[in-house]
C-alpha cells in the first residue's frame, strides 16, 4: 500500500502550478526583456547586439525626459492623495453603523469597473460641453474648462480620475485599523487623551507598516494604471503632457517597432521605482530615528 505524501510535500505540490506560471509568465519574460534591452530588434530581423546604445538614445531623447517628468509629477501628486484619501475614508467608515456597509461598497465599486470602460466614463465627465463636472463648475461661476485640451488640466484630470479607484487601498487601511485592539483607545480615553492625540500616538504608529505597504503598492499600480487613461482619453497629449512611461514604452515597441529601446525604457522605469522606494524607506527611517 502506497503511503500518502506528507503535509509539507502536499503544500509544495499545490505551489507547483503557481511556481510554473511565475517562471513562464514572469521570470522568463523579464530575463528576455533584459537581454533585448542591449540589442537592436524590430521583430522582423534577428536581434543585433548594440550594448548600451539604447540607453544612450533614451538619455539624449527630449521625449523621454518629458515623459519621465510627467510620470514623476503624476506619482508625487496622485500617490499621497490616494493614500490619505484611503486612510480618511477608512477612519470614517471603520465602525459598524447602519448604512456604512453601503458606503464601503460604493468606495470599492470603481475598482472593479474595467479600465477602458472607466476611462470612457471619465471622457464623458470631462467633456467641456455637456460633461457633468463642467455643469457643476458653472454653478460656481467657473466656465469652459477644457480638461483634456490643456497640458495642466489634462494632468489634473488624470489625477482626479485615479483618486476614485482607491477601493483596494481603502480595504487595506480598513483591515489595518480593525487590527488595532480597542483596549488601547479605551486606556487613552481614560487618561484624558483627545481624539487627535489618540490618532497620533496610537493609530498612526500602528498602521505605519500598512501605509508603507500601500505606498509601495501604489507606486507600481499607479504607474501601470496610467496607460489606459492616457491611451484612451488623450493618447499622450496635449503636448505630451500625459505621455507617461507605460505609454511611451508602448509607442516605442508597437508604433516604432523598436523593441530594444522599449525594453531599455522598461528597465530604467523599474530602476527609478526602486530608487523611489528606497527614498521613501530612508525618509521613514530618518523620521523614526528622530
Amino acid at each position: 500500500m502506497r503511503s500518502r505524501p506528507s503535509y509539507h510535500t502536499q503544500l509544495r505540490l499545490f505551489l507547483l502550478p503557481y511556481l510554473a506560471g511565475s517562471l513562464i509568465l514572469v521570470i522568463l519574460p523579464a530575463l528576455a526583456t533584459f537581454a533585448v534591452a542591449f540589442t537592436e530588434y524590430n521583430a522582423v530581423q534577428p536581434p543585433r547586439w548594440v550594448g548600451l546604445a539604447n540607453f544612450a538614445k533614451l538619455y539624449n531623447s527630449a521625449l523621454v525626459r518629458i515623459s519621465l517628468r510627467s510620470t514623476v509629477t503624476f506619482l508625487l501628486a496622485a500617490i499621497p492623495l490616494r493614500i490619505v484619501g484611503a486612510l480618511c475614508l477608512a477612519l470614517l467608515l471603520q465602525s459598524r453603523r447602519r448604512g456604512f456597509g453601503l458606503g464601503r461598497a460604493a468606495i470599492y465599486l470603481p475598482t472593479v469597473i474595467p479600465e477602458v470602460a472607466y476611462a470612457i466614463i471619465w471622457l464623458w465627465v470631462f467633456n467641456p460641453l455637456y460633461g457633468p463636472l463642467n455643469k457643476l463648475l458653472a454653478l460656481l461661476g467657473i466656465f469652459n474648462v477644457n480638461w483634456l485640451a490643456e497640458p495642466g488640466t489634462a494632468q489634473l484630470a488624470i489625477i482626479i480620475m485615479v483618486l476614485f479607484t482607491i477601493g483596494e487601498g481603502f480595504v487595506v487601511m480598513l483591515a489595518g485599523l480593525q487590527n488595532i485592539p480597542r483596549a488601547y483607545f479605551e486606556a487613552a480615553t481614560a487618561d484624558g487623551a483627545t481624539p487627535w492625540q489618540a490618532f497620533w500616538r496610537i493609530t498612526f504608529p500602528l498602521i505605519l507598516p500598512w501605509l508603507l505597504l500601500l505606498s509601495f503598492r501604489d507606486l507600481i499600480i499607479s504607474m501601470q494604471n496610467t496607460f489606459t487613461p492616457s491611451f484612451v482619453m488623450t493618447y499622450g497629449g496635449p503636448y505630451y503632457a500625459t505621455t507617461y512611461v507605460p505609454l511611451l514604452i508602448y509607442e516605442l515597441a508597437f508604433d516604432f517597432f523598436d523593441f530594444g529601446m522599449a525594453a531599455a525604457a522598461l528597465i530604467i522605469t523599474y530602476l527609478l521605482l526602486l530608487m523611489l522606494i528606497a527614498g521613501v524607506l530612508n525618509i521613514v527611517r530618518g523620521w523614526l530615528d528622530a
